[in-house]
């Protein structure tokens, strides 16, 4: 900073302001030590600064070890919501049990982490944030709606019940279900909003199958459903097993959506180069960063633990795999 005070001909304070945006400078004062900042190619040292403000504008992410487009989503959503303001640090465990937790909260807390996410898409998980000191600030994402913790959680109960809604308008009777494993929070309230929609209009309530959220997991539910000739309509509890159900009834003979109507849920990338395009509730994930990153930085200004608990809609993407049933 001294030199680049002596390049300008200024002084290191001056510097200092213009580093920190203060509006009281001149402009050409202000191009002046800019110019001598890219001459200098200077970078603030990150290390001092915290030293001396006692702040390292770094935010911790504790995340199961996944590649599941779900998490994946809301750490990339995150991250981009703090990028401008705030380094963020990534805990990935094997486990969210509780000891690995408060291992991984203890380790950012002794990195002087100022606030920390955590992506509990499991009981587990949830179970285990009880443990972490309350004065730690700590949201929780993908948590369901229903937590007792400051947390951002995309409505799946919603999402499902309008996409099964919009399968019973086509004309469908009932929709069947191939739901996300029993214990991931999501899956559970995607499967609640299910019921609720076909409870709702009097409908015939499937048995559940339950998949792994793989694509594999729902190409065998996908052949096992298409044995049934009362399947006309089928609401997957992400893309990837809707797109294992496509292949499935494809391979059992099955037109989509002539036969049987399939709807997803995520809306990833590839939904609409499926075939046919898929029809699947879209997640906003970016909105679901940017709720996580104000309700974390309610936490760090002292808000109590438990709220608020933040919900994110979703949107019915409309493509070409669902239609009116016809006969089988």
């Amino acid at each position: 900073m001294a030199d680049v005070a002596r390049l300008a001909g200024v002084s290191h304070q001056t510097v200092s302001r213009v580093l920190n945006d203060h509006p009281n400078v001149r402009a050409h004062t202000r191009e002046k030590v800019q110019a001598a900042i890219r001459e200098l190619a200077y970078r603030p040292n990150a290390a001092a600064r915290t030293l001396v403000t006692r702040r390292t504008h770094t935010l911790g992410v504790i995340s199961v070890d996944t590649m599941l487009y779900g998490p994946v989503s809301m750490l990339y959503g995150f991250e981009r919501a703090a990028h401008d303001t705030y380094f963020v640090s990534i805990a990935s465990l094997p486990a969210l049990d509780r000891r690995s937790m408060l291992e991984a909260v203890d380790r950012f807390v002794g990195q002087g982490v100022e606030g920390i996410v955590v992506i509990a898409t499991h009981d587990s998980g949830v179970a285990a944030l009880a443990h972490v000191p309350p004065e730690v600030p700590i949201v929780a994402l993908g948590c369901g709606t229903h937590a007792s913790i400051s947390s951002v959680a995309v409505d799946n109960e919603e999402g499902a019940a309008t996409a099964t809604r919009y399968l019973l308008s086509l004309g469908h009777k009932t929709v069947h279900h191939v739901a996300g494993p029993a214990a991931n929070l999501d899956a559970t309230e995607r499967v609640t909003g299910w019921r609720q929609a076909l409870s709702e209009a009097d409908a015939p309530q499937p048995p559940v199958l339950a998949g792994d959220w793989s694509a594999a997991s729902g190409y065998e539910l996908g052949r096992r459903l298409a044995n049934q000739p009362d399947v006309t309509a089928i609401l997957c509890g992400n893309d990837n097993m809707a797109l294992g159900v496509l292949r499935g009834l494809t391979e059992r003979g099955l037109r989509v959506p002539e036969d049987v109507s399939v709807v997803g849920f995520d809306d990833v990338p590839d939904a609409s180069y499926y075939v046919p395009p898929l029809t699947t509730v879209r997640q906003d994930f970016g909105e679901v960063g940017r709720q996580a990153l104000s309700v974390l930085l309610e936490r760090m200004t002292g808000a109590p633990a438990t709220g608020p608990r933040v919900r994110v809609g979703t949107e019915l993407i409309v493509r070409q795999s669902a239609a009116p049933p016809q006969r089988r």
